[in-house]
């Protein structure tokens, strides 16, 4: 952690001054969503994504992602709209539009678009969750200079052709679908030129319904080119028009929450939406989700912001508008009685000053809960954030000042205030003591070694961001390496080991095994195997974790090439820091998740009045009231569930859209998914008073079951294979797919009739060649057929190599006794049902299979 600075920094949140609405408008993704279920339902709610800019359906240019596919499970989770880059049809960037000449290469699109809109026609309600987007980038593809442009000569110098091109597609797409919002002009940046557009745009009325540019530019330049763009329509009399800039951040920012923030903090400000860009893979929230239902820190960044209810209030920064220093945002819901922050960038300290605090609304004393959400790296996963400080302090003179020591640059923060007073116990932090050592800094024995960067920076930011940018490398095949690490710890005691590492899953070592293996050591001794996570490529952050008993004082960790126990490497990895955090009885107690801070809906409302409650307040819901709950599991499987109420009220517990039974007054067994779970309570009587939800360790009460895959009957190319070394025994199943008649069986059994979950072990490494910067894994998928039932069509994401497991949970419905599992796949059609894609954007077979286990939900 930083050391604090002599003179702290001063932010201040006004509640006074009400800026407008909550928006919630940053949390947009492009290219974010591949398919339904890849990311998960959960992890797009959670993140309270409002909008999706993604290629026409059916478009060559990347796998997945396509437009009519994700639109339903999107607005399904939430979501809004829907923006499809029309473009995307085509391969290639610049886009590869066919024909000799600029007529010929519009007419050809012309006829791509009319298909697009016929094919919109068709979805029913769901139509009006469309945006189409005719033109992306004109000034640098089709009306640019390029060798695929219209004329090679740019509209900003000529915006005859453009202009007369956006005139007819636009009155084409109103012609087809009067109720149409058609979205432009999509440039780079908001160009001077964009004037020019929009006054022909209005005298021919074929202005955009939303305006839409790309501002990859910084933090800073947000506030100025959308009060730039406010300051154009004035001035021409129009609008004001919905704004939405479909492309921010660079890779430098993105997975950092103490970069985001800063994005987050201008677009609130600014009300308008914009969409995350898509610099890597898509169906990962633009590095937000890991495999497909876990958290890395940006996507609970994303879910506390989206969390914000009420008005926003003026906020301060010490350094107002300056990219990468101290910013925030905040918003204040007198009904709920709380004030919520958002704020980071910078180390040190800071004195986060509360100004205008009603006392009608908070009374003479505030609670004031602290939390901390650290980076975890692009691929690297997270937990819930880190309860830091619970706190109760006076209002003076109508001011409450709380003072943060030790930020972390790379972490966000969020403040909740509510009123205090009434007797809440402070709980304890929810971490113990914690310390990073940077690999640059170990010591490095034997051969090989690397000392790699600088990675991303603030001058370089296209690159990834790392704990300092730079990373150390060496152990690989061959080498004889040891990284040592020179640690100290306070006391005897449990410690979780977490390193930060990456393996290009593409590099040529990386290719034969997948994960690189290692070897840890504690003061020589008590040697374990790590495998350390894949990345899409180089310098992309993950993290493996274990833990390891110390003694209080000086140790060494050493991470080696080699260990005369258990082995050598095989691969390439490189290392950017190792974290250890006691593992104290704080650390392995319940995860508590107050009610008074859940999301709440169904008239419920907040009581701060209530005596006995575990944080500042309780809910109380009416019949059909409702409060969510966003909670973690480290793995899938059983946890012991609890839901503190007061009083005598009754109501029924869903966990991710599952109904698993009414509120028990204990704890009870229930199947939580690894990573993100829904967990929501609906009142059933006329009043249920809701103090707060637990979650603990499983108790083993689950009846649970794992098939190897192996024992199962394989049909056609299905086949039994001891290529995959890490599967669990070293065999799995592949070739399933590729035609019905290629296929994997398995016959399990419960004890009882109900829904139970599949939690299936498997591997896909397929990878589709990309035509530019963006990686191109494929999703396979599996259409799994319960006792000769309609088939269940489930999404596999990357696992970035065909040696390297992951698990994903599929809930299913199962009879007493014997069930009969099938697993089949074959390439998807285009949306007409019988086209492909010739590109190889859709795979034909499942995935690698190598167990299943069943396990009951409740």
């Amino acid at each position: 952690m930083a050391a604090a600075a002599s003179t702290p920094e001063m932010l201040t949140v006004d509640l006074g001054t009400d800026t407008g609405p909550f928006h919630g408008g940053a949390s947009g993704t492009l290219y974010g969503l591949y398919g339904d279920g890849v990311p998960s339902r959960n992890a797009v709610e959670g993140m309270y994504v409002r909008t999706v800019s993604t290629k026409a359906q059916d478009g060559t240019q990347h796998p997945g992602a396509d437009a009519l596919e994700i639109l339903r499970p999107f607005v399904e989770a939430g979501g809004q709209d829907v923006y499809v880059y029309m473009t995307d049809i085509y391969r290639g960037f610049p886009y590869e539009w066919p024909g000799d000449t600029g007529a010929e290469r519009l007419a050809d699109f012309t006829a791509r678009v009319r298909r697009q809109v016929e094919q919109v026609l068709t979805l029913g309600a769901y139509k009006a969750h469309v945006v189409y987007v005719p033109f992306n980038e004109p000034e640098g593809n089709m009306f640019g200079t390029g060798e695929w442009s219209y004329d090679r000569i740019s509209w900003r110098t000529e915006p005859g052709p453009y202009f007369t091109a956006w005139r007819d597609i636009h009155r084409l797409i109103k012609e087809l679908d009067p109720g149409a919002r058609i979205a432009g002009p999509n440039t780079c940046v908001l160009y001077d030129e964009v004037r020019g557009f929009l006054e022909f745009a209005k005298a021919q009325d074929v202005l955009p319904d939303v305006i839409t540019w790309h501002e990859l530019s910084s933090p800073d330049e947000i506030r100025t080119s959308v009060a730039k763009y406010r300051a154009l329509e004035r001035e021409l009399g129009i609008g004001p028009l919905p704004v939405n800039l479909n492309e921010y951040a660079h890779n430098y920012h993105l997975s950092v929450p103490g970069q985001m923030i800063q994005w987050i903090a201008a677009i609130e400000e600014s009300k308008v939406d914009a969409d995350m860009a898509y610099w890597n893979i898509d169906g990962n929230l633009n590095d937000s989700v890991v495999e497909a239902n876990k958290g890395n820190g940006q996507w609970w960044l994303f879910n506390a912001y989206g969390q914000f209810t009420g008005n926003t209030v003026q906020v301060t920064a010490p350094q107002p508008n300056v990219q990468y220093t101290l910013q925030g945002v905040a918003a204040l819901d007198r009904a709920k009685r709380q004030a919520r922050v958002l704020l980071g960038g910078a180390g040190g300290s800071v004195d986060v000053v509360f100004e205008h605090v009603d006392p009608e609304v908070f009374g003479t004393t505030v609670h004031v809960r602290l939390l901390e959400i650290p980076w975890t790296g692009q691929v690297g996963s997270s937990a819930q954030p880190l309860r830091l400080a619970d706190r109760e302090l006076p209002v003076v003179e109508g001011k409450v000042t709380l003072r943060l020591t030790d930020l972390e640059a790379m972490s966000a923060y969020q403040l909740i205030l509510s009123p205090g007073g009434n007797g809440a116990v402070a709980l304890p932090t929810s971490v113990g003591w914690r310390r990073s050592y940077q690999a640059e800094d170990a010591a490095y024995i034997g051969d090989g070694h690397s000392l790699n960067g600088p990675e991303g920076s603030p001058s370089d930011v296209d690159k990834f961001a790392g704990s300092t940018g730079y990373h150390v490398g060496g152990l690989r095949t061959g080498s004889d390496g040891v990284l040592v690490f020179s640690v100290e710890v306070p006391r005897d005691g449990t410690y979780d080991v977490s390193v930060f590492a990456n393996s290009y899953n593409l590099a040529d070592m990386v290719r034969e095994q997948g994960p690189t293996n290692v070897f840890l050591r504690v003061d020589g001794r008590d040697p374990q195997e790590l495998r350390l996570p894949l990345g899409y490529k180089r310098a992309v952050w993950g993290h493996t974790d274990t833990q390891v008993e110390l003694t209080a004082g000086a140790h060494t960790i050493t991470l080696a090439a080699q260990d005369h126990d258990l082995g050598v490497t095989r691969g390439d990895a490189v290392v950017d820091r190792v974290d250890l955090a006691l593992r104290d009885d704080q650390v392995t107690a319940p995860a508590l998740y107050d009610a008074e801070f859940a999301d709440l809906g169904g008239g419920a409302r907040v009581d701060y009045g209530q005596l006995g409650a575990s944080g500042p307040g309780v809910v109380v819901l009416p019949r059909g009231g409702t409060a969510t709950f966003w909670v973690h599991a480290a793995e899938d499987g059983e946890g012991a569930v609890t839901v503190d109420r007061i009083g005598s009220g009754e109501g029924e517990l869903t966990i991710n859209g599952e109904n698993v039974g009414i509120v028990e007054r204990a704890s009870v067994p229930l199947f939580l998914a690894s990573g993100i779970n829904k967990v929501t309570v609906t009142a059933t009587s006329d009043q249920l008073v809701l103090d707060r939800l637990q979650t603990g360790p499983s108790r083993g009460l689950l009846p649970t079951s794992t098939h190897p895959a192996e024992e199962g009957t394989t049909t056609g190319s299905a086949r039994v294979t001891g290529a995959h070394t890490f599967a669990t025994g070293g065999k799995a199943v592949d070739g399933i797919g590729g035609g019905p008649a290629n296929a994997l069986t398995l016959t399990v059994t419960a004890e009882r009739a109900g829904r139970h979950a599949l939690t299936i072990r498997y591997s896909n490494g397929e990878q589709a060649p990309a035509t530019h910067y963006n990686p191109d894994p494929v999703c396979r998928h599996a259409d799994i057929t319960v006792n000769g039932a309609v088939p269940q069509r489930v999404l596999f994401p990357t696992t970035f190599h065909f040696n390297n497991f992951h698990d994903l949970t599929v809930p299913v419905t199962l009879a007493e006794g014997t069930n009969t599992l099938t697993f089949t796949a074959d390439e998807l059609p285009d949306h007409d049902g019988h086209s492909r894609n010739q590109y190889g954007r859709r795979s034909a077979y499942a995935p690698v299979i190598d167990t299943v286990t069943v396990t009951r939900l409740a």
